[in-house]
C-alpha cells in the first residue's frame, strides 16, 4: 500500500514556458558527448583516443580511482576529439556518429535470474553503473558498498520539470525489468519509489511507493530519504532517476548500451516547449534549431536551479532530463518600472515582498537570470527555513562548513544533503550567497576526510 508523504515547506516558482505533451524525435544530430564533469569527484583515464571507432557501448574512459566504473560511447562512430581544459583537464570525448548505430553485444539477461555479484559485474562492464548515484556525497555509487535502502526518483519537482508519468509512457517492461535488478542489487533491503499522488504510470510494481505531494523540492531524492529512510553515519543509501531504471531495464532486456532519455524543452525564449526523445550526450542543437526567439537567451542543461550554463551547440548533461531556455539579464531595469520600487506585478516573490503571491496559482512568470542583488555578508533571515523541508538546521550548516568543523557538520546534519536540496535556499537568499557550492565543499571536505 502506497504510503502518503506530505511535504509543507519550499516553494513551486512558476516559469513560462511548460512542455507540451507532445513527444517528437529531433533531427539526427552527429555529434554527441560525454563529459567526464557530469560525475564529480572523476579522475578520468582515457581508453579510446581521438579517431578511434567506437561501437555504442566500447569503453571511452574509467574511473582512475575505481577501474571497474567504466563510461561508455552512447553511439558508435569516430571518437572526433577529447576537449580539455586548464591543466589538460578532460571536459568532453566527443563522438562523430554513424549514420546507423552499431552496437556491441552484451548478450541479454534476465535481472532475477542473477546473483547480485554477476549481476553488479555485468552492469559495471556495459557501462550503466553510472547511473546510479549515492547518498552521502551525491557521487556515482560505490560498487563496492551495501546500501541500507534503494531510492528511486519516480518525478522532479524543479522548475519547468517534466511530466513523470509522460516520460514513461510505452517504459513499463523495461521499468519492471530495471527495478528487478535493483532489488537483486539491494539484496533484501527496501527499494522505495517517490511518486506524484495521481501518478499512474507505476501501476502494479513491486516496490515501496510513497505518494509524496508539495511544492520543490519534494521531487528531490534527498527530500524523500530523509523523511522515509534517514542516512545516519556510515550509511549509504543509493539513488536512481526513473528513466534510468528504465535504461538498466532496456539494457538487460536487449544486451545493448541503449541509453534513451525523454527530455523536456522549456522555457519562456523557447518557440514551442514539447518533449524530445535523445540519446544521452546529444548535441542539443537539433533540439534547438528554430525554437529560441532570440540571441537574448541563456540554454540550460537542466533546471534553472540546479543545471549547467551550455551553448545552444552544447550536449545534454548526463544526468539531466530537461533543457531550459530563458532571458539573460544583463539588460538594465528603470527604478520605478522594472527596479525595486516597482509595483512589482510581473514578480515572483518568496517573500511577499510584491503583491503577486495574492495572484492565482496558474499565474506563470517571465524571470530572467538577473540575480537582483550582489553578495553581501550572511544575513540570518529565517529565509532558508521557508523553503528547507529537512529537520535540520541550514544556517548554522553552511556556516559549519564555511569555517571547517567536521564534527559541527556531522552533527548538523551533513551526511543527508546534497547541493541540490540547498538550490531554493540559493534563491532565496537575501546575500547572494552561492550556497550549492558550499555544500559541495562539505560534502568533499567529509568525502576526503574518511576517504
Amino acid at each position: 500500500m502506497a504510503k502518503a508523504i506530505r511535504i509543507r515547506k519550499g516553494s513551486d516558482i512558476r516559469l513560462v514556458g511548460v512542455a507540451d505533451k507532445t513527444l517528437e524525435n529531433p533531427a539526427r544530430t552527429d555529434l554527441y558527448a560525454v563529459k567526464p564533469t557530469d560525475f564529480h569527484g572523476l579522475t578520468p583515464k582515457l581508453v579510446a583516443r581521438e579517431g578511434d571507432r567506437v561501437k555504442a557501448g566500447d569503453v571511452l574512459f574509467f574511473d582512475k580511482y575505481n577501474d571497474s566504473i567504466k563510461y561508455n560511447a552512447p553511439v558508435s562512430g569516430t571518437v572526433d576529439e577529447v576537449v580539455r581544459g586548464e591543466k589538460r583537464r578532460i571536459l568532453e570525448v566527443r563522438i562523430k556518429a554513424d549514420a546507423q548505430n552499431e552496437f556491441k553485444d552484451f548478450g541479454a539477461k534476465s535481472a532475477s535470474s542473477m546473483s547480485a555479484a554477476d549481476l553488479r559485474a555485468h552492469l559495471l562492464e556495459g557501462g550503466c553503473w553510472p547511473l546510479i548515484q549515492q547518498r552521502p556525497f551525491a557521487i556515482v555509487a560505490n560498487p563496492e558498498s551495501t546500501p541500507k535502502s534503494i531510492f528511486i526518483a519516480g518525478f522532479d519537482s524543479s522548475p519547468l520539470a517534466p511530466d513523470g508519468d509522460f516520460v514513461m509512457e510505452g517504459e513499463a517492461d523495461n521499468f519492471k525489468e530495471g527495478l528487478a535488478a535493483l532489488k537483486v542489487l539491494a539484496d533484501g533491503k527496501p527499494v522505495h519509489l517517490g511518486v506524484r499522488p495521481d501518478s499512474k504510470a507505476f501501476n502494479g510494481v513491486d516496490a515501496q511507493v510513497h505518494q509524496v505531494s508539495g511544492p520543490h523540492p519534494a521531487g528531490n531524492p534527498g527530500v524523500q530519504i530523509h523523511h522515509i529512510d534517514p542516512i545516519n553515519k556510515g550509511e549509504v543509501v543509493w539513488t536512481i532517476a526513473a528513466q534510468d531504471v528504465a535504461n538498466i531495464g532496456r539494457f538487460l532486456r536487449t544486451g545493448k548500451f541503449d541509453m534513451q532519455r525523454v527530455v523536456a524543452l522549456t522555457g519562456a525564449q523557447v518557440n514551442q516547449p514539447k518533449y524530445y526523445r535523445v540519446t544521452v550526450g546529444a548535441n542539443v542543437s537539433s533540439m534547438l534549431n528554430g525554437q529560441i526567439k532570440d540571441d537574448n537567451t541563456r540554454v540550460i542543461s537542466g533546471n534553472v536551479l540546479t543545471g549547467d550554463h551550455i551553448t545552444t551547440d552544447g550536449f545534454l548533461g548526463y544526468y539531466h532530463h530537461q533543457i531550459t531556455a530563458i532571458p539573460e539579464g544583463k539588460e538594465p531595469k528603470f527604478l520605478l518600472t522594472d527596479g525595486w520600487l516597482s509595483p512589482g506585478l510581473k514578480k515572483f516573490s518568496l517573500s511577499h515582498a510584491y503583491p503577486t503571491w495574492l495572484m492565482p496559482k496558474s499565474k506563470r512568470f517571465n524571470l530572467d537570470t538577473n540575480s537582483n542583488g550582489e553578495d553581501r555578508a550572511f544575513v540570518v533571515t529565517g529565509q532558508y527555513e521557508k523553503v528547507f523541508p529537512f529537520d535540520i538546521y541550514p544556517v548554522q550548516l553552511v556556516k559549519s562548513i564555511i569555517v571547517n568543523d567536521i564534527d559541527s557538520m556531522e552533527k548538523l546534519g551533513i551526511y543527508e544533503v546534497a547541493p541540490e536540496d540547498f538550490a531554493l535556499c540559493e534563491y532565496a537568499c537575501t546575500s547572494k550567497i552561492e550556497v550549492q557550492d558550499i555544500v559541495r565543499e562539505g560534502l568533499d571536505t567529509i568525502m576526503k576526510e574518511f576517504s
